[in-house]
């Protein structure tokens, strides 16, 4: 092989022995050979459905402080039992509720400032310690979704995020998203053909990209819906779930 310069024979041989299977392996997207007057095209095309989503979800639970860690953590314990309780009240099964978030962390006071004005430097000095426990719930029954945020905060849950509006089973609505992809490509690909006086004789390759990814969710204090007298409005609208292709066609005369 060109690309070892070696002096020697023996070691030119050896290099191509043992690069020959890496090379082999790197090689996954050969160039398509076509017929002599044939040409290769290349072309992009997305597939798009919208559904209404029948799955929503959502992190919930508590951040709480005391002197010591161990405070911290045991007072922490029995609000997030609470809260863990409430949900399976509200009709969340076990197998959609999941710990998704545990930390302890140091509380420091603040820095003192001199009568200068200047921030006096001194190792800051823990007064506290701050514990956060969170659950991820799947919530099946979107209409009672303001009933459970309430008895979220009933039971003292002050942290949520969510909710992120999903489909539980997406993949026939994949399938027919990547079925309109593969359409809009062909289409895409016969209306080059003609303005090229060619014609469509088969599709090469096709590879997918994209797919179905639900928002993210946003953050909020609890302490903002403890204030409302209502259930939490929430509209859950569609979800896009997208397809993208890239095709391959040989065009010929």
């Amino acid at each position: 092989m060109k690309r070892f310069a070696l002096p020697a024979l023996a070691g030119l041989a050896l290099a191509t022995a043992v690069s020959a299977p890496a090379l082999a392996q790197q090689a996954v997207s050969p160039v398509p050979v076509l017929p002599q007057g044939s040409t290769l095209l290349t072309v992009s095309a997305e597939g798009k459905v919208e559904r209404e989503p029948d799955l929503a979800l959502f992190q919930a639970g508590v951040t709480t402080q005391g002197k010591t860690a161990g405070e911290a953590l045991s007072t922490n314990s029995a609000a997030m039992n609470r809260v863990i309780a409430s949900l399976k009240r509200a009709g969340i099964a076990d197998r959609d509720i999941q710990t998704s978030n545990l930390s302890i962390n140091p509380v420091y006071a603040e820095p003192r400032r001199l009568p200068d004005g200047s921030i006096e430097n001194r190792t800051p000095e823990i007064v506290g310690y701050q514990v956060s426990n969170s659950v991820s719930v799947r919530q099946r029954k979107l209409g009672d979704y303001g009933k459970v945020i309430d008895t979220l905060v009933s039971a003292g849950a002050n942290q949520v995020s969510g909710p992120s509006f999903m489909l539980d089973k997406p993949e026939p609505a994949l399938d027919e998203a990547r079925t309109e992809a593969v359409k809009t490509a062909r289409a895409r690909a016969e209306l080059y053909a003609r303005a090229s006086g060619l014609k469509v004789v088969r599709l090469v390759s096709i590879s997918e990209s994209g797919g179905y990814s639900p928002p993210s969710p946003v953050m909020y204090r609890m302490d903002s819906v403890r204030a409302q007298a209502a259930p939490a409005p929430i509209a859950a609208g569609e979800v896009a779930l997208n397809v993208n292709v890239t095709v391959q066609f040989e065009l010929a005369p």
